[in-house]
Formats: structure tokens, C-alpha cells, sequence
């Protein structure tokens, strides 16, 4: 299934995740497993978080893009519209 992601934009060019596990760079074109980084101050929530639609109002999109993933094996939760649904 094909999904977007919200992601930081590096000044050097690279990205990575917004909040959990900042120092990981992501590859573009490269297959990743979700993986576990429990983090203090966020609430324990594993895996990829990603939208049907390149939209989350309640996110800033300074200095982030949307990327669009395609993802495997995956669970839906309902969230709220202002949260991108």
C-alpha cells in the first residue's frame, strides 16, 4: 500500500524522523522494519506513522516534506481529522 510520511528535511539534504530516533538518517529507495525506540516525554506508540493522504494539520511542515512509502503488514487507526484522519 502506498502512504506519506511526514519527515524532517536536514539542511544537508537528508532526512529524518520527526520526534522519535532524530539522529537515524532515512535512505530513499531503501526497505526498513519498524522498530522500537521508547522515548522519554512520547507516549509508547511503535512502528512507521504514516497517512492515506499527505496531510496532518496538527504538524508543522517547516523545514519537513512529505515522502510517500509504500508499507507492508500494517494496522489502521482511526485518528481525528485535524490529525489527518
Amino acid at each position: 500500500m502506498k502512504a506519506y510520511k511526514l519527515v524532517r528535511l536536514r539542511k544537508d539534504g537528508s532526512l529524518g524522523s520527526l520526534f522519535i530516533n532524530r539522529k537515524d538518517r532515512l535512505s530513499i529507495g531503501e526497505w526498513r522494519e519498524a522498530e522500537d525506540y521508547p522515548t522519554k516525554g512520547y507516549a509508547h506508540r511503535p512502528g512507521w506513522h504514516c497517512c492515506f493522504k499527505p496531510e496532518a494539520p496538527h504538524l508543522s511542515e517547516r523545514d519537513r516534506v512529505w515522502v510517500e512509502v509504500e508499507v507492508d503488514d500494517y494496522k489502521v487507526f482511526k485518528r481525528p481529522e485535524s490529525q489527518g484522519g
